[in-house]
């Protein structure tokens, strides 16, 4: 229910990620022994130092700004940020400057976007789904919009719709390739490294899995198919077998 109590709590975030104090770190001037250089950084962290207190105090308000329609819109992280932070709420792409040594680290790199309810599958179903949050008598719009989803594209399975759902918004990935670099090689076999990654979990976008078979030279039309449906109970099953031995 949107109270007094919600929009000031709303305010009060939005107003704490557009007023972000400032940071000023001090680089050493080898031109002047003994004397420093001083720069401000609204957003910038250093990583380790003498004020590491001071950074890991900034580091949650930076978080929630960039989680927030607000500025900053683009992050910059080493791979300290590749796992355990929350980064799908307002994004879906993913730009890798180098390409990772095998795909687990490439999934949670771009897990950190893909993820519950992300913002590529939120913007899918506010799109489609507009008119039917207008129309609802539920107080909470995002909770009318995915129960308006859940019954269309069943096709989709138990992904659908907080996982995935169709339209313009996808989740994009970006790799950084250049000219001569070793990494140009090293993109088709980490493609290839985590399709059959993602395809030994179960998990979707197995159009990848099909992309890799036609470069092979494989019909994934005539490939058998896998029966992943839970067997049967044993009552079902003698059920079953009464029937056809009647027939």
């Amino acid at each position: 229910m949107l109270d007094d109590e919600l929009l000031m709590a709303l305010a009060v975030r939005a107003v704490n990620a557009i007023t972000m104090r400032p940071s000023i770190y001090h680089a050493r001037n080898h031109a002047a022994e003994g004397e420093s250089i001083a720069f401000t950084a609204r957003f910038a962290l250093r990583y380790g130092g003498k004020s590491q207190n001071e950074e890991s105090a900034r580091q949650p308000e930076i978080r929630n700004a960039f989680n927030s329609p607000f500025w900053p819109f683009v992050l910059a992280s080493t791979s300290v940020g590749q796992e355990g932070i929350d980064f799908h709420w307002w994004s879906h792409a993913v730009v890798h400057w180098n390409v990772p040594s095998n795909p687990v680290d490439f999934e949670q790199r771009e897990g950190r976007v893909n993820r519950f309810a992300g913002h590529a599958v939120r913007k899918n179903i506010a799109a489609a789904h507009a008119s039917d949050v207008m129309t609802s008598e539920d107080p909470n719009p995002w909770k009318a919009a995915f129960d308006a989803a859940s019954k269309t594209h069943e096709d989709l399975g138990e992904f659908s719709p907080f996982w995935i759902y169709p339209g313009d918004a996808k989740i994009e990935r970006q790799l950084v390739s250049f000219p001569l670099s070793r990494d140009l090689a090293k993109i088709d076999r980490m493609k290839e490294a985590l399709t059959l990654y993602r395809f030994t979990l179960g998990q979707p976008r197995q159009e990848d899995m099909m992309e890799i078979l036609k470069r092979r030279g494989v019909d994934g039309a005539a490939l058998p198919l896998l029966d992943l449906s839970p067997p049967r109970s044993a009552e079902v099953a003698s059920i079953r077998t009464i029937e056809e031995t009647q027939l």
